[in-house]
């Protein structure tokens, strides 16, 4: 195994921006539980399970991975299943059921595995149609199979997560320009029309939670009960200024200690990073997502194949809206979503499943000049 590679093509960037990242993660969950053990420690079981399964994958030839393609998918399906059948609820007042308890694995979020897995699954079936991408019965055909999913992932539901998950379909799909501004015009107004509706509570397919984001978003004078709680991250943020106040800091009207935020240590982690760690900490999480993903599609450059492409700027693609989505909601300008800022948000499920797409991201670096024998 090891003698088929040539390691100087191993991506030790793309690792140092991940790590760098769990690190300030490690640094500012501690400081936002105030010192709580248990979570750094279930956070550093996820970090070192993940680096063992990302070796692995990293020296596992990403086109054997291809051929279980449909068992992946399937395993997408399932576990989405299961939660609807068997999950826990989360996420503060939402309803949302997201967790599911395994025996000596504990609790997991399978919409978290689900990505990296949809990734997978439709870089291996858009490289075998890559000549007929365009055509409307093959566009009909990736629908179908994005539908199942997706569908299980808004039952649960989730709508962030399908968000991201959309995302990355259009990203790693390569459609032609005329698709795309095509549904634009298509979701643009659709999106206004859902707005219209949930202010008059007539959007069957969003729950109560869903809407009241929504008209807190588009009108914080009249919801500002609703918005209180990006109301309050902006505020940290800005409170933190230059340097910030410190990790760790017993600042009696921080978030963590005034109790301003309720998901301080996963969705609001970015409000924590603002006030401790000031403007120059929040530049260098945006500066290590930036180089991230541009390490992501410099590989996505370099790839011999459709498949390997696809795969990088799937994760690119993940990782970057993800980190955008997260950071625009701790700033108010997006509604609340609910997604965790990769890498540094605490949650195991999150953690493992960017590890795993690490790994197979490193193998595709590791074929670009892969020897032969």
């Amino acid at each position: 195994m090891f003698s088929e590679y040539n390691f100087k093509n191993f991506n030790f960037r793309l690792l140092f921006y991940a790590l760098a990242l769990n690190a300030i993660g490690l640094l500012v969950i501690s400081s936002a539980v105030n010192g709580d053990r248990s979570y750094i420690n279930r956070q550093l079981i996820g970090l070192f399970g993940g680096l063992v399964i990302m070796f692995f994958l990293a020296l596992t030839d990403y086109h054997k991975l291809m051929r279980c393609t449909g068992v992946i998918y399937l395993g997408c399906v399932v576990i989405l299943l299961a939660i609807i059948v068997a999950g826990q609820f989360g996420g503060a007042g939402t309803g949302a059921r997201r967790w599911i308890t395994l025996p000596v694995i504990g609790r997991f979020q399978p919409s978290e595995f689900v990505k990296i897995g949809l990734i997978i699954f439709f870089s291996w079936f858009l490289q075998r149609n890559q000549e007929k991408i365009n055509n409307l019965r093959t566009l009909i055909i990736v629908g179908a199979f994005a539908a199942v999913p997706l569908l299980l992932i808004m039952k649960q539901p989730d709508l962030s997560t399908s968000i991201v998950i959309i995302v990355c379909l259009i990203f790693v799909a390569g459609l032609s320009y005329k698709w795309i501004v095509g549904a634009a015009a298509v979701v643009i107004p659709g999106l206004a029309l859902t707005v219209f509706l949930a202010e008059r509570g007539a959007v069957p397919f969003l729950t109560g939670y869903q809407v009241n984001r929504i008209l807190a978003f588009v009108n914080p004078g009249k919801y500002a009960d609703l918005n209180v709680q990006q109301d309050n991250s902006k505020m940290a943020i800005g409170s933190g200024m230059l340097y910030g106040k410190g990790l760790l800091n017993e600042t009696a009207i921080s978030v963590k200690n005034g109790n301003f935020l309720s998901e301080e240590h996963t969705d609001f982690i970015f409000a924590v990073i603002g006030e401790e760690m000031g403007f120059v900490g929040c530049m260098l999480v945006l500066v290590l997502y930036l180089l991230f993903v541009f390490e992501c599609l410099r590989m996505a450059g370099r790839t011999r194949d459709l498949t390997g492409k696809l795969l990088c700027t799937g994760i690119a693609a993940l990782v970057g809206f993800q980190a955008f989505t997260n950071i625009a909601v701790a700033t108010g300008i997006f509604p609340n979503t609910g997604l965790p800022l990769p890498f540094i948000s605490y949650g195991v499920s999150s953690l493992v499943s960017l590890y795993i797409g690490i790994g197979v991201l490193l193998n595709v670096g590791l074929q670009q000049n892969k020897l032969e024998f």
